[in-house]
Order: structure tokens, then sequence, then C-alpha cells
């Protein structure tokens, strides 16, 4: 059985609000199942605006219309007009979405705050953002959260730690190959990550001639080949579930042609014999297409 495990990150109210009933519809169609991470607190998308003197962020921001794609009021949020609760306003619409089968699981509290702040934080600092988003997920669904995937693949070492002192059973937080166990300063944590596997639109289009109208033919060379433990695939309710919704649904089609079931990250970890995975050094690192750093799969640890 081939896997594609589906991840929705939901970064911003206007996504919430707009993207994910659009995702679900299409979903259903594709009797496809994903998990949905969600962004808690306040959407301060407009205080993104400090990562222009990041090396990389202008140009990235050039190829991908993010006025386009975010709205004008939404890149205002956190600057010129209050940020918005997302988890207050859109408790109801997350809730539908549970109640029509699929997984949820925490982002972020504040996704902005966390994306930029994270790396450098110390642990009390880091607790209290997954506190509060934890805290808030337990009040919109009456239980605690079982995954986390960190907004921006930007994590610490005390996330990672926080993440198995809070009984996440499983997480999704960098990029990688497969499946793994992840060593954080030489320690194990037995949280598996189930790291994304495969490039996202926003890396893709603008480069090499890739355009919204054949981006997905390149995604669909990329899974051409079975993989052992399958794929995980990072979309955003803000991309995929706007106006990017029909290359998503071409990339649906598609997969769905190469034989793939798609699956939500509690699906994925169950078909896994966790005794097997291997144990992996987490790092920081470059990746093509995105601007700064991320946590990355490093090298097996032996």
């Amino acid at each position: 059985m081939r896997l594609l495990t589906l991840k929705i990150d939901v970064d911003t109210y206007r996504g919430t609000r707009e993207g994910i009933p659009r995702l679900v519809d299409l979903l259903q169609r594709f009797n496809a199942n994903a998990t949905f991470l969600w962004s808690l607190g306040p959407d301060h998308t407009g205080r993104a605006i400090k990562r222009v003197f990041r090396p990389g962020f202008m140009k990235k921001v050039s190829r991908t219309s993010v006025r386009e794609h975010y709205g004008i009021k939404t890149l205002l949020y956190g600057t010129l007009l209050p940020g918005p609760d997302i988890g207050k306003r859109c408790a109801p619409l997350m809730r539908e979405v549970v109640a029509a089968g699929f997984e949820s699981g925490v982002h972020t509290w504040d996704h902005i705050r966390w994306q930029d702040g994270v790396a450098e934080a110390d642990e009390a600092w880091t607790a209290a953002e997954l506190n509060a988003s934890i805290e808030r997920y337990v009040e919109i669904f009456g239980e605690p959260p079982q995954t986390h995937g960190a907004a921006g693949w930007q994590m610490n070492a005390h996330a990672y730690r926080l993440e198995q002192r809070l009984g996440m059973r499983y997480a999704s937080d960098g990029r990688g190959t497969h499946p793994f166990w992840p060593m954080v300063r030489g320690e194990p944590v037995r949280v598996p990550q189930l790291p994304t596997t495969l490039p996202t639109l926003d890396e893709l289009i603008g480069i090499d001639g890739l355009t919204p109208d054949n981006v997905h033919e390149h995604l669909l060379r990329l899974t051409e080949a079975e993989m052992r433990f399958g794929h995980v695939y990072t979309l955003h309710a803000e991309l995929e579930g706007m106006k990017l919704l029909p290359v998503f649904e071409r990339l649906l089609a598609g997969w769905q042609e190469q034989g793939y079931q798609f699956v939500s990250l509690g699906e994925h970890c169950a078909a896994l014999d966790l005794s097997q995975l291997p144990y992996h050094e987490v790092q920081m690192a470059e990746i093509p297409g995105r601007s700064g750093v991320l946590a990355v799969q490093g090298p097996q640890f032996l």
C-alpha cells in the first residue's frame, strides 16, 4: 500500500475561515484523509515585515505573490490592524472539521511569534507558547492534541523535549526523507518524527520554469517511484485552500492514479513498526526555495 500523508498547516485567520471549507470539500470528493494543524491564537501575519532583512526573503516573496495569496488585510494584522484571535473566532469551524472525520493537531499559538522567535528562545518561552496553544486546543476540542507540527519548521531543543513531556504521540516538525526517532543534543526524544518529504508549492513556483499550471507535474515525478515509508506533503490553507486549489486538485488526481492512499499523520504513524525506526540527529539547515534555516533530519545516530 502506497501511503501519502497530507499535512495541512493553517497559518492565518483568513486561511482558516476561507481556505479550510474549500479543502474539506475537495478532500471529501477524493475520499482523502488529512491532518489539520491549527494556529490557535492571534493572527499577527503583518509582523512578518521584519523578515525583509533576511537573505533570500524578498526573492521568495517576489516569486510567490504573497499579497495575492494572503490579502492586504491579513498583511496588516498585528501592525496597523489588531490581529484576530483565530481559535476564538473559528472554533465552530474547527470542530466541524474534526466531526467530518479529519485528524487535527497543534501548529502554533502565534505563528509569526513562534516562527521568528523559537530558534533562539529559552525553555520558559517555548513552554509558554506550547502551553497556550494546548490550553486553547483543549478548550475547543475537549481533549489534548496528539500531534504537533512546528510553524515554519522552526524548532529548538526545548521544544522537542516538551513534546514528550506534554504527551504528543508523534510529530511532524521538520523536513527529511523518512520517519525517525529524534536525537536532541545526544539524547533521544520518544516522540517519532514524520518529516515533510516533498517540497511545497511556494518553494517551487517561479523556479526553473515552474508555474501554477505545471508545478503538479514536477511533484508527480517526485512520487513516481515507490518509497518504503511513502511521503508526507505539507500544504497550506492560504495557498492550496485558496488560489492554488486547482493545483492541489490536479495533484490529488495524479497521486490517486499513481496508487496512493491519502492518510493522516496518525494513520501514517499507526502503519509503522516504531521499534524499527532509526535514530537521527535533528539539525537546522537551509533547503532550496526557502529563506533562512529550518529543522531538518540530520545524520543517523549510531
